[in-house]
């Protein structure tokens, strides 16, 4: 029987079945999810030096941090993962444990201190952040970046008018019902996502980034409603 992520209106969080069930579910919700870390995999080439620091923030199950340690498995370097929610950091330890350069911390995103980084990636995570305290973020990032020092994160946006918006939203409730999802399905977990997650359009985060300091900032992906950005120090 298929497994369901139980939903509450306006009321959606990543405990209780979710953690186990993440990846299957994210990978169908977030068109090209996978390509995005492949994405992040490639652009971390640029940035992670011999004995670098990475810091991973909403690791959720540590799919791509396990998949960065790989691939720059011969660099004396160290990448930690942060989440907020037991079940994830649980799921990312056992998948990451093989790995000495991974280190998987359960810690509020916002509480980090950010110091002597090369590179920092974020994969959908900052949307869920209250928009009060975004800003915030961006700042700790920024200065605690390395000069050279990338950042870079990818998030559902919303369009620049009304009209777009509407487009986009029917797009991606036609992407969802072709992956899979009932009606059913797609309305609940828009009605869970009220007041929890607050997707900013393009431009409020380009601004977010400017506003930290950051001067390069470039779109790296694009996918209808969804973008990544990487900004560099």
């Amino acid at each position: 029987m298929k497994k369901k992520i139980k939903l509450e209106n306006s009321n959606w969080n990543f405990s209780g079945n979710v953690p186990q069930n993440f990846d299957k579910h994210i990978s169908n919700s977030v068109p090209l999810y996978d390509e995005s870390h492949y994405i992040g995999l490639l652009i971390s080439d640029f940035f992670i030096p011999e004995k670098g620091l990475v810091f991973d923030l909403g690791c959720s199950t540590g799919k791509f941090i396990s998949s960065l340690a790989q691939r720059h498995t011969k660099k004396n370097f160290k990448v930690n993962g942060y989440d907020e929610i037991p079940g994830m950091v649980k799921i990312a330890k056992k998948r990451c444990k093989k790995y000495s350069s991974v280190k998987i911390f359960k810690e509020d995103i916002l509480k980090i201190k950010f110091k002597k980084l090369n590179f920092v990636t974020s994969f959908f995570t900052i949307q869920f952040i209250h928009p009060s305290k975004r800003q915030k973020l961006f700042n700790n990032i920024y200065k605690g970046l390395e000069w050279g020092g990338g950042f870079l994160f990818f998030e559902k946006v919303r369009a620049p008018d009304a009209r777009f918006q509407d487009m986009t939203n029917q797009i991606y409730t036609e992407i969802k019902i072709n992956n899979g999802f009932s009606d059913s399905e797609i309305i609940n977990k828009t009605r869970s996502l009220k007041g929890v997650m607050e997707p900013f359009s393009s431009n409020a985060n380009i601004q977010l980034a400017k506003r930290a300091g950051f001067k390069d900032i470039m779109t790296v992906f694009k996918y209808i409603n969804f973008q990544g950005f990487l900004t560099v120090k």
